[in-house]
């Protein structure tokens, strides 16, 4: 009976994530956001352990995840916290394979990768995906090709140079400036929201 009492208790207990988030949000109590991530924290080391191959690399990768919960989860609000966490998993693992694999500078603004808008098209959720269509659509065409070939193909910075026939210089300009156009478009149609501190 006792055993039965502890789990309705823990049970009752139990918090939703989102509103971990929130909490932590508005309080910065570390315990609350160490709960969150605690709950994810195996499927967080199994997909950074499928992209990124060696145990040590995808430990690296979970406490350099958390420590950017830290901030990040200070200003965004997240609807959904476990894809979020995912999207947030996988795009770092991509960017450290970018990194490592292609020996490349990767110069991706920390507002816009915290965001962790997932930019890839199968995981879109349904309600978001014309806005970001829409906002890809109106960017100029040559940041529109380079954000295209960049995130959604997941080439390098020389392959889209390749494809495109622009500089290393101007692919990095255009994709710099794609986002940042991306990311004021998505904003003003309200896909991306933030909470001021």
């Amino acid at each position: 009976m006792q055993l039965v009492m502890k789990r309705v208790k823990q049970i009752q207990e139990y918090i939703a994530d989102e509103e971990l988030a929130r909490r932590y949000r508005k309080s910065r109590e570390m315990s609350l956001l160490s709960e969150l991530y605690g709950r994810y924290m195996p499927m967080v080391y199994g997909v950074a352990l499928k992209y990124l191959k060696r145990p040590e690399d995808a430990q690296d990768a979970v406490m350099q995840l958390f420590e950017d919960l830290v901030e990040s989860l200070k200003i965004h609000q997240v609807q959904k916290f476990k894809p979020w966490l995912y999207t947030c998993v996988r795009n770092h693992c991509l960017m450290e394979l970018r990194r490592k694999n292609r020996d490349l500078s990767i110069t991706l603004d920390d507002s816009f990768m915290d965001l962790c808008v997932d930019l890839h098209l199968e995981e879109r959720k349904e309600d978001h995906e014309e806005a970001v269509r829409e906002c890809v659509e109106a960017l100029p065409e040559k940041q529109r090709a380079c954000v295209n070939a960049f995130f959604f193909e997941e080439l390098s910075y020389k392959e889209v140079g390749t494809r495109t026939g622009f500089s290393l210089k101007n692919v990095k300009s255009f994709i710099q400036n794609g986002k940042r156009n991306l990311k004021s478009c998505l904003e003003r149609k309200g896909v991306l929201t933030y909470e001021p501190e």
